[in-house]
């Protein structure tokens, strides 16, 4: 679906070249600073288009409820993690944190009204990777560690322009899913799984189990 869409809005994007590129060709220039504006409006459109498809084309369709991936613990010292993330393609990424407890972030956009009702299933975009301590001392004065899981950057972001409309838009909301804070343990090893309702993580071994017992 969401392929469909990045492609009928690249159509848009190609149309708006074809008519920026005719009012910049033909004719005389005798209305030339008019003509030059239409037209560079018409491209600068179809760029923003174009970024557009291409940040709208990052994110995943959520048919149902799977996993999105694993992430495992190796401590290497006092509150320091390396915290390694293996995502649903086998991607594996590694990163250090810092404190007693872990959290994963996603975007998601649900769609509204007629586009709901039309099945279009809501979408995400894996975010962020976040550490956190248990004690508010801790938290003013010790080092904070947040790591983006996706790369895309380009130039365009669709979500964060819906949450500065206060999702105001009758089609679409822009909405944060989030894994609850679980604690980090060495060879502790979690899945997280997405749902409409957002993220879940679920310990995958006795590490993570006894860790979460303690913690609760």
């Amino acid at each position: 679906m969401y392929i469909a869409i990045t492609f009928l809005i690249s159509i848009l994007a190609l149309l708006m070249v074809f008519w920026g590129g005719r009012v910049l060709l033909n004719g005389s220039w005798v209305f030339g600073f008019i003509r030059g504006t239409v037209g560079l409006l018409f491209l600068g459109a179809a760029l923003l288009i174009v970024l557009v498809a291409a940040d709208v084309y990052s994110y995943r369709n959520l048919a149902e409820e799977h996993s999105v991936g694993t992430l495992s613990f190796r401590k290497t010292g006092e509150q320091r993690f390396d915290a390694k993330f293996s995502d649903e393609d086998g991607l594996a990424q590694q990163f250090e944190l810092h404190g007693d407890q872990w959290q994963l972030d996603a975007r998601m956009l649900k769609w509204k009204g007629p586009l709901a009702r039309w099945g279009i299933q809501p979408a995400y975009r894996l975010d962020r990777l976040s550490g956190r301590y248990l004690t508010l001392q801790d938290e003013r004065t010790r080092e904070r560690s947040v790591h983006a899981l996706d790369g895309s950057n380009y130039g365009v972001d669709v979500w964060q322009s819906l949450r500065g409309l206060d999702n105001r838009l009758s089609f679409v909301d822009a909405v944060y899913g989030s894994a609850t804070f679980l604690p980090m343990e060495d060879g502790a090893v979690y899945e997280v799984r997405i749902s409409h309702n957002g993220l879940l993580a679920r310990p995958l071994n006795q590490q993570a189990t006894s860790a979460l017992n303690e913690w609760q």
